[in-house]
């Protein structure tokens, strides 16, 4: 591991502690094998001018919610230091207690909570304190003599500390081995089974000796734990994936996105048996268990089976750690629902309720398996106990989350699909489904539409709806990517140019049909079978206000969408015993759509002896019906209000006097 620090690079605040504390957590959380999403902390000693002008001993530290590789100067909450010292000294302390303690002493009430290890950080005597969670420091820590290993490799210069909890109970431990200690002799602390602690009065120095540290141990682990990935190809069987989310689902009571991880790393891993039966005994660290659960899902030949049987598994662990609370119900079960899976064969699958929460666990598995191979290498896994895990899990800081709740989005954790993406209905469909929470897949011919989207929950793909063959790959794409499928939104068409019957050419009648009808048919199809291992799978098909009020000189048009609608009623009759809502929505003059050019516009205006602007508001509510209007009623119809609605149709035009 190099030094990533650049004197040119902290010229401007080198003698602001609290803007190089920032700068050297920065370097610290751009490497993934210290830290991993909101983990490690670290911490500065200066000098802050409270409201009144005087000067206080302030600690700024890392604060709850915060991740060091995008951390700002709010984010550190300062905390007075002569609170945190008679903390320290107090022989007991309840956590709880101590995150109302730790916020009493903040002279920011609007700064995040502290880190639930700044007493530890304010028992350092030195201004900087960085805290990592070393890939290969707990490594070697997770293993049979892995104490022994450390105190090999580091000698007297690093204290080393047995696991305990985090929080005022360690605290108190380092407390107590350090009364005697002279920290000028140490360059750190290796806290077995959680991480490495370095310190400085000079926040390069700090940091520097963090990476001479994990180094050291990285150099260790490839001289005596080499590991060797054998490629191996992953087999794919999309609708198993999708019946492994759909289970692991209703375990947890609602959607998960899946995300399918297939590089030759993970599929290795999942081709050994000896890594699989030694990663199922612990985390790496135990705060990934709040994350992870405290082993992964191993997926057999039956996958509902092997769903059934670690919930089993998790909800008996849970009893045998309570048996002894003080009383029945003081603890409160979370879901039994793993978290990340083995797939022998197949490679691994993480799940969470968005895609960022799949990413996150994905990532804590790609830094467990090769720290598993190589402590197998030293003599086997060997993390903290079952019951270190529960205490972690079960914290009561994490408890009191539960207590808080909140609300979820319409659509987390589900997975959609929306065709004719690029603009006007299909845009504002995916923008709104996404918003509410699901993971979007947005399908258009026009290229444009594999980038304008920039969020991570959506995946913009080019494709013509009128190819079987792109139309079929894509939706195979939908549920490699995200694990299954929840929502189709049905919306891709054109308005072709107006003709009467009689000048109709076959081009502009064959086009229409294809794009307007048959693409839809073959959408319906392909999606089917994953729609069938859906949440609450719901399809929503854009039709039109043609349908039940044709117009002159668009036959072409008003045939395909209303063999579009009866293809939607046929639906929702044969998908129904599959748990399959089919419903239809009829927008009318939605303006901001690729369908009303200009020039349309003008042409359907004179038609009827309006102006254009009559033409807008040309409905009886005299409003403007917009993408967005649409799109929200179909993301209505897709939720829980629709649930027992099925082959249903809404206009969506403001009132139509010939509908009406």
């Amino acid at each position: 591991m190099k030094s990533l620090w650049n004197n040119n690079e902290v010229a401007e605040f080198s003698d602001d502690p609290l803007q190089l504390r920032v700068y050297a957590s920065r370097l610290l959380g751009r490497e993934p094998s210290l830290v991993l999403h909101g983990g490690g902390n670290t911490s500065v000693k200066t000098v802050a001018t409270d409201m009144f002008g005087d000067k206080i001993e302030t600690l700024y530290v890392k604060g709850s919610g915060w991740d060091l590789a995008t951390i700002e100067t709010a984010g550190f909450a300062p905390v007075r230091m002569n609170a945190l010292l008679k903390l320290a000294v107090l022989d007991e302390l309840s956590d709880t207690d101590m995150v109302r303690a730790l916020r009493s002493a903040m002279l920011d009430p609007v700064a995040p909570n502290p880190s639930v290890e700044t007493i530890l950080h304010a028992l350092v005597p030195f201004q900087y304190v960085d805290h990592t969670h070393a890939d290969a420091v707990v490594t070697i820590t997770n293993t049979p003599d892995g104490e022994a290993r450390i105190r090999d490799l580091y000698g007297d210069h690093v204290l080393v500390v047995p696991y305990v909890m985090p929080g005022f109970i360690l605290a108190k431990v380092i407390r107590d081995l350090t009364f005697n200690v002279d920290w000028d002799q140490l360059e750190g602390m290796v806290l077995l089974h959680h991480g490495v602690f370095t310190f400085a009065d000079d926040a390069q120095e700090s940091y520097e000796r963090m990476i001479r540290l994990v180094s050291r141990a990285e150099d260790y682990l490839e001289t005596h734990a080499p590991v060797q990935v054998t490629p191996v190809k992953a087999r794919e069987s999309l609708v198993d994936l999708a019946r492994l989310r759909r289970t692991v689902s209703m375990v947890k009571g609602k959607a998960m996105v899946a995300r399918w991880d297939t590089v030759a790393e993970a599929v290795d891993f999942s081709c050994r048996e000896d890594a699989i039966h030694a990663v199922v005994a612990g985390t790496m660290t135990p705060d990934h268990v709040i994350r992870t659960k405290p082993a992964p899902l191993i997926v057999g030949d039956d996958i509902e089976t092997s769903v059934d049987s670690f919930a089993g598994n998790y909800r008996d662990y849970f009893n045998r750690h309570t048996v002894d609370q003080p009383g029945p119900g003081t603890l409160t079960c979370l879901d039994a629902a793993p978290r990340w899976a083995i797939w022998p064969g197949h490679g691994c699958v993480s799940f969470g309720r968005s895609v960022k929460e799949a990413g996150i666990v994905a990532d804590i598995a790609a830094h467990t398996r090769p720290a598993v191979l190589r402590a197998g290498v030293m003599g086997g896994w060997t993390p903290v106990t079952q019951e270190d895990l529960f205490d972690i899990e079960y914290w009561e800081l994490e408890q009191a989350k539960l207590k808080k709740g909140g609300g979820a989005l319409l659509h987390q954790g589900k997975v959609a699909l929306v065709t004719g993406a690029a603009s006007g209905i299909g845009k504002a469909c995916v923008e709104t489904l996404c918003g509410q929470g699901a993971a979007v897949v947005a399908l258009d011919m026009n290229p444009v539409v594999a980038d304008m989207f920039p969020q991570p929950a959506v995946l913009g793909l080019v494709c013509d709806v009128t190819d079987g063959v792109a139309l079929k790959a894509a939706v195979d794409e939908t549920v490699r990517r995200f694990g299954g499928m929840d929502i189709v939104i049905s919306n891709a068409g054109i308005f072709p140019p107006s003709r009467s019957i009689d000048e109709m050419d076959t081009a502009t009648w064959d086009k229409s049909m294809a794009v307007n009808l048959t693409s839809h048919q073959q959408l319906l199809t392909y999606c089917t079978p994953y729609l069938a291992l859906g949440m609450d799978a719901a399809v929503v098909i854009i039709a039109s206000k043609n349908v039940p009020a044709p117009g002159p000189g668009a036959a072409a048009y008003s045939v395909a969408k209303a063999g579009l609608t009866q293809l939607g009623r046929v639906a929702a009759l044969e998908m129904a015993s599959q748990g399959i809502r089919v419903n239809m929505l009829h927008p009318n003059a939605v303006f901001d759509t690729a369908i009303w050019t200009d020039e349309v516009l003008a042409s359907r205006a004179g038609k009827y002896g309006l102006s254009v602007e009559e033409y807008r508001t040309n409905n009886l509510l005299g409003v403007e019906v917009t993408s967005r209007h649409v799109a929200e009623l179909a993301s209505a119809m897709a939720g829980s209000l629709f649930t027992c609605t099925t082959g249903a149709q809404l206009s969506v035009d403001g009132g139509n006097e010939r509908v009406v």
